[in-house]
């Protein structure tokens, strides 16, 4: 008995899979730049520079909040992204925060 035969991938199938990787490479890079501007953000909050870490937090709240609408990251996540660096620059300005 011949062994069996593989099945023809369809036209959508091949389309499906470049979309997917496009899509993976785009993602990707977003994330990426997620991931930059949050380590801006946090190294701003070790060295003390308020200004500079409120004028990185407003873009990365950009950034994020961009990224949740186009559907790269999940709408809880951009959220608790955002309390968590809103959390750190406020204990800059706070007084007796050390």
């Amino acid at each position: 008995m011949p062994a069996k035969a593989v099945p023809k991938k369809s036209e959508s199938v091949k389309k499906r899979a470049r979309q997917a990787k496009k899509l993976t490479l785009k993602n990707r890079s977003v994330k990426n730049l997620l991931r930059s501007l949050t380590k801006k953000v946090e190294s701003d909050v070790v060295n003390k520079n308020a200004d500079g870490a409120k004028t990185s937090l407003n873009n990365a709240i950009h950034a994020i909040d961009k990224a949740k609408s186009n559907g790269v990251i999940h709408k809880n996540t951009a959220s608790r992204k955002i309390s968590h660096l809103t959390k750190l620059v406020n204990s800059l300005s706070l007084p007796g925060a050390a």
